[in-house]
């Protein structure tokens, strides 16, 4: 029985993904979802969660190190809060709803946010790379010369 529950509601929640991937909202993130509740019972779905969680990371990674894409990024999520707050202020937009319009506010502050910890982890390993050997790290640990550290 629960591995059909859980058949049913990763399947839904992947499709709804799919879905969303034409629709307002974040398809994206609901396919993730999706595959990681299929991931728990179901071998096969690990490969592709993997697969989507691997250019998730790339595309952060990305975003985190080109100011330029990072101002992209903001600049899509402030369009998408700015969209939201329209339609639940009243402004008829084709297609949306309050229900859609708190899904794009949430996806833009979502957004934000991961912009905002990308570069912040970016400039950290910059810091990071720029200390000099034999220059005390965070725990009482030393950088060796020559070394990376992860």
């Amino acid at each position: 029985m629960k591995t059909v529950v859980i058949a049913v509601l990763g399947g839904l929640l992947t499709l709804a993904g799919i879905g969303l991937l034409i629709l307002p909202g974040p398809g994206f993130i609901v396919i993730f979802a999706g595959l990681a509740v299929l991931a728990t019972r179901f071998q096969w779905a690990k490969k592709p969660l993997d697969y989507a969680q691997e250019k998730a990371e790339q595309g952060i990674e990305e975003v985190g190190k080109s100011p330029l894409r990072a101002a992209g990024a903001v600049l899509a999520a402030l369009v998408l809060i700015v969209i939201g707050v329209l339609t639940i202020a009243g402004v008829d937009i084709p297609f949306l709803n309050a229900f859609t319009a708190v899904i794009l506010i949430l996806s833009g502050l979502f957004l934000v946010v991961t912009v905002f910890l990308a570069r912040r982890q970016e400039k950290l390993e910059e810091a990071r790379a720029h200390l000099p050997a034999a220059t005390p790290g965070r725990g009482g640990a030393y950088r060796a010369a020559g070394t990376e550290r992860d």
